[in-house]
């Protein structure tokens, strides 16, 4: 058993805040997904979640210009540099205030940020490991309010900046040349666009105005203006011998401010804009949110709190296009480099939408659970993730590609469980509405719906082998009802427990339910022979769930008490104790006043799932880990950590006693400093009170682990987390693994046998060497012709090397019949090492079985 899983994906959730952003070639869309980002391949149609983590949720991020780097920066101003090509983390940096806006500019020389009521600007870091890779290169005096919005002009040479004070500033990179100030609007300043190849102005405000300032100067005019004596853009790159240091900088712009205009010309070069237009949006009493401009053609997006969104062709403001995409507000909006398709996100609904406005067409479609999820279950070729969630909706996700292809909303309260049956035709789900439903995988329908007679809750489900007979287990009324999915009638209600129902579960080999409850039981039921209680198992504290493993020999167990019991199902005997209590490392949520090791005395494992071999077993609670324990010696393996989310109850161990307050935890309090979103007033605080509204509270989730299950192929396993649905995947870094290795066996040798069309004698040495280039290599030259006899005549030793492989050349390569041929050959001439080997290879098969299902679903479409 490997263990050297990675963080792969993040499915269940696609947008949450924060700015959206294309990639340069204009295929891709990253979007913040709370503290990491997800990369959408439009082309492609893949998605994957960068391995990256902010301290707390991204609220802004930027990329430079030849695509090389990434700047994130969270709510709290902290900010992480990334080389976006390998991922890794270069450096930490504290801007130590709130960053509503971060742009690199276009020669990527700066990185303009906004800083409370000021600008910074900042050389821009290098793509390799620098002690220190941000560099303060000048601070702008501040403005009346926070600063919100940047933009700069191709030439690198001018950025604009909007503030809340309802004006725009242009500020330039060369030294010597006065700030611009632009009045006009009448509200906050939330966009601001320089025209390409211009120094054409639009500023776009809140409440529905966009002005077009023009500069006095033409283009030649300002070009003879900035290349007078000392103020290129070489000089200020040079150091600091003509020019002020930082401090005498802004004690020198604070004394301009009080000179009149005329003694200012005569320290500094200015540039004037003057009003050339102003135009207003015929939305009614809707503000804007967001806007982006296509610069090449000049064309403005904006988006609305009313779920609208605007084409404008500028200067002129001619409407082009008008859409309602939704009813609530749209936060976010990008348009690629060719103009062609625009991206909007919206954290209401945590929805991602990529538009063609020409053709009209969605590119993309993404929404989130609006709640938190409660349950996942893989499908039995491993293809597809079912969730569910407290939104009441089943959502059904593509593993290979990570987006949701279809949901359901048949259900009125949460969603508690989800299961595919073995055939995966359908799959059902529990929820606290009282009812079970039966989704049809082909027509994408409710085909059944399963109710008791009288109202429940459910909060456990189980499918047997066949499909044919369903149960849930309610925690009102502590019974379990059967029923059949052929004609959807109840065969049966289950009494016995005196707690509610916990958990549930089929054996995989026998017709035996298993049910744990909180009444310190669990109990085996011989459903089909309506025996009713074969055998109940006592435990010393309530039962929170239970799982068989994969033969069904075996049954785990969790208690109250932090214990995992192991039982075996054939004696009723118990076989083992795991003690995983100090494993989970519970942390500290804000308002807790004990520490965390008096916490930890009371924790305990809510979901359980066996590895693919029976071999292992996950283990996850409430808490930010999740344990890996080996069944057989009642160990722990390894503990994988699903989230570093600061923002998060539960992440520390150790809680500061200067955030706790008379009022309660400062995290909990809301900031007065805060505006409404939409109109941007100041929330009214209590009377007297100076610094924050008591009165008012910030709600933070607890980092949980609700549910697990690891994939039918033994390469990857998932959780359902409060941050959402984490895919961990088996490392692919690691790719030499040989097995009776000789001095003999070498890349070499290989090579030499195939030449001497030695073919048998090739591919052994290569399955035995293990490296997988070589490996193909061995494998594609042999001739088709000669596939059945070499596989005639190889060992079943090696049947399990060839297996994986296979999988994975029909997944990559494009010589699909001729994997496919090997593929047929191996499982026909070794149909009986296959069989009596069913527990080891059953995860090589399902996923040899997964790629050839996507091979056929990709050439269905054509």
């Amino acid at each position: 058993m490997k263990f050297s899983f990675k963080f792969s994906n993040l499915l269940g959730a696609v947008y949450k805040q924060g700015s959206i952003l294309f990639s340069s070639d204009g295929n891709k869309v990253l979007s913040p997904v709370g503290n990491r980002i997800s990369q959408f391949d439009l082309k492609n149609n893949k998605s994957c979640t960068f391995p990256f983590e902010n301290q707390k949720n991204i609220y802004c991020f930027t990329v430079s210009p030849d695509g090389s780097l990434l700047i994130s920066v969270d709510e709290d101003g902290k900010a992480i540099l990334v080389n976006l090509q390998h991922h890794i983390v270069l450096h930490s940096f504290n801007f130590k205030s709130k960053v509503y806006d971060i742009r690199y500019s276009p020669n990527g020389k700066y990185v303009a940020v906004t800083h409370g009521k000021s600008l910074q600007l900042w050389h821009a870091p290098g793509r390799y490991v620098d002690f220190a890779p941000f560099h303060l290169y000048r601070k702008y005096p501040p403005m009346y309010d926070d600063t919100r919005c940047i933009d700069w002009s191709d030439d690198s040479r001018f950025v604009a900046v909007g503030s809340r004070d309802m004006s725009c500033r242009v500020y330039s990179s060369v030294k010597g040349i006065r700030h611009a100030t632009l009045l006009g609007h009448r509200s906050t300043v939330c966009a601001v666009f320089f025209e390409k190849n211009s120094l054409t102005l639009y500023t776009v405000s809140k409440d529905g105005a966009v002005i077009v300032w023009e500069p006095t100067k033409s283009m030649e005019e300002i070009e003879e203006f900035l290349t007078g004596e000392g103020t290129t853009e070489e000089d200020g790159e040079k150091g600091r011998e003509k020019d002020f240091t930082q401090e005498e900088e802004e004690e020198e712009e604070e004394t301009r401010e009080d000179l009149p205009v005329s003694k200012r010309k005569q320290t500094d070069k200015i540039i004037f804009w003057k009003k050339q237009a102003k135009h207003l949006f015929s939305q009614d009493r809707a503000r804007v949110t967001c806007a982006t401009l296509h610069k090449s053609g000049r064309m403005l997006i904006t988006g609305f709190n009313n779920g609208v969104f605007t084409l404008h062709e500028m200067p002129d403001f001619n409407l082009i296009h008008s859409l309602s995409i939704s009813e609530h507000r749209i936060t976010s909006v990008s348009v690629n480099s060719t103009g062609e398709w625009l991206a909007f996100g919206s954290s209401t609904l945590g929805q991602l939408l990529v538009w063609e406005w020409q053709s009209e067409t969605y590119i993309l479609k993404q929404q989130s659970h609006n709640n938190e999820m409660n349950a996942m279950c893989y499908s039995p070729d491993g293809q597809l993730i079912a969730t569910g969630g407290d939104d009441g909706k089943v959502k059904l996700w593509n593993t290979s590609s990570g987006f949701c292809f279809v949901t359901f909303s048949e259900h009125t309260a949460p969603v508690t469980s989800v299961l595919f049956n073995a055939s995966c035709k359908f799959v059902v789900s529990g929820s606290l509405d009282g009812t079970v439903r039966a989704y049809d995988l082909q027509r994408y329908r409710n085909f059944r719906t399963l109710a008791s007679p009288r109202p429940v809750q459910f909060r456990s489900l189980a499918l047997d082998i066949s499909g044919e007979v369903v149960a849930a287990g309610s925690v009102d009324t502590f019974e379990i009802f059967v029923w059949s999915m052929k004609n959807g009638r109840l065969l049966e209600i289950l009494t016995g427990h005196e707690g509610p129902v916990s958990g549930l579960a089929f054996s995989p080999s026998r017709s035996i339910l298993g049910s744990s409850s909180w009444d310190k039981t669990v109990k085996l039921w011989d459903v089909f022979e309506s025996k009713g209680n074969i055998e109940t198992l006592p435990h010393s504290t309530d039962v929170l769930t239970l799982s068989y493993s994969p033969d069904g020999s075996q049954l785990a167990v969790a208690t109250l008490d932090g214990v995992i019991s192991l039982w075996d199902v054939n004696t009723s005997s118990q076989i083992g104790t795991i003690e995983g209590r100090n494993d989970l490392e519970v942390g500290r949520r804000s308002a807790d006043k004990i520490t965390a090791k008096r916490l930890s005395e009371n924790t305990h494992f809510t979901t359980l799932c066996y590895t693919a071999d029976g071999q292992s077993l996950l283990a996850g609670g409430r808490s930010k880990f999740v344990c890996l324990y080996d069944v057989r010696h009642q160990q722990l393996l390894k503990k994988y950590q699903t989230s570093n989310n600061q923002i998060y109850d539960g992440m520390k161990r150790v809680l500061s006693s200067r955030n706790m307050t008379e009022a309660g935890p400062l995290d909990m309090i809301s900031d007065d400093d805060e505006r409404d979103s939409d109109d941007d007033r100041r929330l009214i605080p209590l009377p007297g009170v100076r610094k924050g509204d008591y009165s008012s509270r910030k709600t933070h989730p607890e980092i949980r682990t609700k549910s697990l299950q690891f994939s039918p192929t033994g390469k990857a396993w998932s959780a359902v987390t409060t941050e959402g649905l984490l895919v961990f995947t088996l490392d692919s870094g690691i790719v030499f693994d040989p097995f009776d290795l000789t001095v003999d066996v070498t890349v070499e040798s290989v090579r030499d046998a195939v030449k001497g069309k030695d073919f048998t004698n090739a591919l052994i040495m290569s399955l035995r060497l293990n490296e997988p280039d070589v490996v193909v290599e061995a494998i594609e030259s042999i001739p088709v012709a000669n596939i059945e006899l070499i596989l005639n005549g190889l060992s079943p030793v090696y049947i399990e090397r060839l297996l994986p492989v296979l999988a994975e050349r029909l997944d990559a390569s494009p010589h699909i019949q001729y994997y496919i041929t090997w593929s047929s050959k191996l499982l026909s001439l070794h149909t009986e090492t296959i069989k009596q080997n069913s527990t080891s290879l059953a995860s090589l098969i399902t996923d040899l079985q997964k790629s050839i299902i996507q091979k056929q679903k990709d050439l269905g479409k054509l």
